[in-house]
């Protein structure tokens, strides 16, 4: 539950994530300002109604000052920064400077992590990124008109431990398999770019996405998130079934996802954490 006296600093990467929060916020009647990445955020957010402010990913210190000064105490990370991004142009500022400098790794959950610890020192906590997207977390169950065919499943019971292991290494989330054999791991390049990339090697012949939440997932960032680019990409790429962890991943505009699904004969099925 929200207090509608709270007001919330929204960091917005890409995607549709920021936009949803944003709705939602605005459904509850919650004041709101939005920082905004500009190497990641869409144009569009600068219409969503609350006061919007561009952010450079290096600009951890900016980013507080302008929560501060707008009375901000709770803030929420919603959209993707692409990996790639750590180690691109953006130039650090003197806040950020330090962060980096007292972290022993710079993998993605050092990094965000560490922009967790500071914000907090500062009196700004990062609460979980979905307390505002309850509905967008689906129970186990299977989503589709069509559940897992005998194949499908044992791809799923071979390549979810491997991905959860992948993912505990914060590598990256999804794994793509078929036939019980591994086509391709997600790195920095992100879901869409590795099931293209496995529907390359892989022939575009059923392949099975397998999308996991990290071990003791981190609910205030880096949530899977799944949306009709993904099933687009799938379908592109011959993936004939999709998994994801139930209560763990955000799915976006749920029905117009499943209706694509069964338009192209994917399944998608959502798991317990601990199957």
């Amino acid at each position: 539950m929200t207090d509608a006296k709270e007001k919330f600093g929204l960091i917005a990467g890409n995607g549709r994530f920021p936009f949803l929060v944003v709705e939602s916020a605005r459904r509850r009647d919650l004041d709101m300002v939005v920082a905004a990445i500009r190497e990641e955020a869409d144009p569009e957010i600068a219409s969503c109604g609350y006061p919007v402010h561009w952010l450079g990913l290096g600009q951890l210190g900016t980013l507080i000052r302008i929560f501060r000064q707008s009375g901000v105490r709770k803030a929420i990370m919603a959209g993707q920064v692409r990996h790639a991004q750590i180690f691109g142009p953006s130039f650090p500022d003197l806040t950020m400077i330090r962060m980096l400098a007292g972290l022993r790794q710079k993998n993605t959950d050092a990094l965000i992590g560490g922009v967790a610890r500071v914000l907090e020192e500062a009196g700004i906590a990062l609460v979980n990124s979905a307390i505002l997207l309850e509905p967008h977390l689906p129970a186990a169950g299977t989503l589709t008109s069509r559940p897992l065919t005998a194949s499908e499943q044992a791809d799923v019971d071979y390549g979810r431990p491997l991905a959860r292991r992948i993912a505990a290494m914060d590598i990256g989330q999804t794994i793509v398999v078929r036939d019980r054999a591994v086509v391709a791991v997600e790195a920095m390049e992100g879901t869409d770019a590795v099931i293209r990339r496995a529907g390359r090697l892989g022939n575009r012949t059923s392949l099975t996405v397998i999308k996991v939440s990290k071990p003791g997932q981190d609910m205030r960032f880096d949530l899977p998130v799944v949306g009709l680019e993904t099933i687009r990409n799938m379908a592109e790429c011959g993936a004939t079934a999709l998994c994801i962890d139930a209560g763990r991943t955000l799915l976006f505009d749920r029905e117009e996802v499943v209706a694509a699904a069964d338009r192209h004969g994917i399944a998608i099925v959502s798991l317990p954490e601990a199957e």
